[in-house]
């Protein structure tokens, strides 16, 4: 449990991992067999369980086990006589409430979750069961409850969504980053009068903005999805979504991956546009991406890149370019490689970056 949880006053009750023992007063409450039963089935289970008899006045509590004692801090003489909500407070969800009352005016079931407080102030998540218990004539006899401890259920939603809108922030900033750094290169291309050198530099930039922009909101789970990173970095290329074939899974990799793979897809794509599959109709490139194990036996993301239906390749070209020297030293400093072959009918390439850590 966090530090701010402690200090919010939630906690958790380590609910299924605490021994339960039924008291001499639970043995003595039920008589027959069918009540050994169900002093049995109380003592073993880590459910907190309560019993109220709505022919009473205000529904009082006349059973509960030891789970439900150890769940709310209260011994059976405190719980004994008394309606349930002694366990609200000044944050229980009181539409939650209401939806008690109503299943209990209808004799319905109902199952609801509940901020409680225990004695000692504490309060925690109760994922609360309700329903009507009746006789062998039909007439109703008891309301069921059952209480299981959420809270850290609870406590990882809150850190989930917190990640998630730090992400989001993350995001806004990055994209405000990317605007001034590219702002900042137009008007340094046209005052040196460079405004060609400005434009590469600006294509660069906006593919690395574009490999991070869609899985941004999910890094927090420290992995980002591959394939929506190399679609974003792509999609520029192929406006009528018919020139490339992207053939991978769900998998994901650890984001400083995505900074020199995208950035080598916009190379590799920028190059097709101008002398490969892209420079004419014809051409069409498959893309895929897999997690595989490198000659070391580590684990690696693998992405190729083949080429097919461009004009036929006569000898092999120079890829000493500054674009694909700017790939490959990211690619370097990711421990990564870039191989290219060049049979005729189009370039085939493979990005291979080790991971350092088991991706998703």
């Amino acid at each position: 449990m966090s530090d701010d949880t402690s200090r919010s006053g939630l906690k958790s009750s380590n609910q299924a991992h605490r021994a339960i023992y039924p008291s001499d007063a639970q043995r003595d409450a039920f008589d027959g067999s069918s009540g050994l039963l169900f002093e049995q089935a109380m003592g073993q289970t880590r459910m907190a369980v309560c019993l109220t008899d709505p022919r009473l006045e205000d529904d009082p509590i006349v059973f509960c086990n030891e789970a439900f004692q150890q769940l709310t801090g209260y011994r059976e003489v405190e719980i004994l006589g008394r309606n349930c909500r002694f366990l609200q407070g000044p944050d229980t969800d009181q539409a939650q409430v209401a939806k008690i009352r109503e299943a209990i005016r209808d004799e319905s079931v109902v199952v609801v979750e509940l901020l409680n407080y225990r004695k000692d102030g504490s309060s925690f998540w109760n994922t609360l069961h309700l329903g009507p218990i009746y006789d062998e004539d039909g007439n109703l006899r008891y309301f069921f409850g059952s209480q299981w401890d959420v809270t850290d259920i609870h406590q990882s939603r809150a850190e989930e969504r917190h990640a998630k809108a730090m992400a989001r922030e993350v995001s806004h900033r990055l994209k405000n980053v990317f605007a001034v750094v590219g702002g900042i290169v137009n008007i340094t291309g046209r005052s040196m009068d460079s405004r060609d050198v400005a434009k590469k530099i600006n294509e660069r930039i906006q593919a690395l903005g574009r490999s991070y922009e869609p899985t941004l909101d999910e890094a927090s789970l420290g992995t980002i999805h591959v394939g929506q990173a190399i679609r974003s970095v792509l999609a520029p290329y192929d406006p009528e979504g018919d020139r490339f074939i992207f053939e991978g899974n769900g998998v994901r990799t650890e984001p400083n991956a995505i900074s020199a793979i995208g950035l080598t897809l916009h190379e590799l794509a920028t190059n097709a546009t101008k002398y490969g599959a892209l420079s004419n109709r014809e051409g069409t490139i498959t893309v895929h991406w897999q997690h595989i194990k490198d000659k070391m036996d580590n684990s690696a993301l693998e992405v190729t890149w083949i080429e097919q239906g461009g004009p036929r390749i006569e000898q092999e070209p120079d890829m000493d370019g500054t674009g694909f020297n700017i790939s490959k030293t990211l690619l370097n400093h990711a421990r990564g490689v870039l191989e290219a072959e060049w049979p005729p009918e189009g370039l085939q390439a493979r990005i291979l970056v080790p991971l350092t850590r088991r991706s998703l």
